[in-house]
């Protein structure tokens, strides 16, 4: 009894060993989307700006870049460990990944104030600078409750991981909103978002034809998301939120 059951453990191990390169598979090409957008949203003005002529970076927008790409950097590096096995080493790294998430935070916030004080905005004449801030400050509470859940639940791998990839698919709507394609900057923030929303329901739709089953992590994590972008919307149109982002560039 005992021998068929060590057999049983065995075939079920090497049965499900498919199933997790599958989704390791999925995430690591979710990761290599967003570290992709990120770059071209970000290379005329960041990677590539000695290339296209672009004004000096303060010292606060070269940390912001830095920490940025080091979180997609530390995100597909995370999703590659775990697809070849190296979980021991994935944990380790995600203290350090949890303290770049708190300057995520931390320089995103400065970063989005910043960028409002100098009038910065990727669709002007469509969106103000004010109104645009909306769109980088709202995005961080999202992170912050996605990558705080998913830390907490760090022992829970099937919600941790899909928490963690939609922390990160979250952010990409600034990134997308300076990809210089003439749709995207002349439709403004419908456009901006749509895309955004189509790369984490992308997502979702794959794991969940995969794993025939739609996750709960990836249900009220993509369930956040989507509706943040109606809301923030909204209140980027009013005078309140104009008064109180005036007050935050003063």
């Amino acid at each position: 009894m005992a021998a068929n059951s060590i057999l049983h453990d065995e075939r079920m191990g090497r049965s499900a060993a498919p199933a997790r390169r599958a989704g390791s598979r999925l995430y690591a090409w979710m990761a290599l989307a967003a570290a992709l957008i990120i770059f071209a949203g970000f290379a005329r003005t960041f990677y590539l700006r000695s290339s296209f002529g672009a004004p000096p970076l303060s010292g606060l927008l070269v940390v912001h870049g830095i920490v940025m790409t080091a979180w997609f950097v530390l995100f597909f590096m995370q999703v590659w460990l775990v697809g070849v096995g190296r979980t021991d080493l994935h944990r380790r790294l995600g203290v350090f990944g949890m303290a770049v998430a708190v300057l995520v935070l931390c320089v995103g916030v400065a970063a989005a104030i910043d960028a409002g004080r100098r009038g910065v905005s990727p669709a002007s004449g469509i969106v103000t600078p004010l109104e645009f801030m909306a769109v980088p400050l709202f995005d961080m509470p999202v992170f912050a409750a996605l990558v705080g859940v998913a830390f907490w639940l760090r022992r829970r791998p099937d919600v941790h991981k899909r928490l963690m990839v939609l922390a990160s698919l979250g952010m990409l709507t600034p990134a997308i909103a300076r990809i210089p394609l003439r749709f995207i900057q002349d439709g403004g923030p419908p456009v901006f978002f749509g895309l955004a929303i189509m790369v984490v329901l992308a997502c979702v739709a794959i794991d969940t034809v995969r794993s025939r089953r739609l996750h709960r992590a990836f249900a009220w994590g993509a369930l956040l998301i989507v509706t943040m972008v109606p809301l923030r919307l909204f209140i980027a149109s009013t005078e309140a939120w104009t008064r109180f982002a005036g007050w935050l560039v003063a």
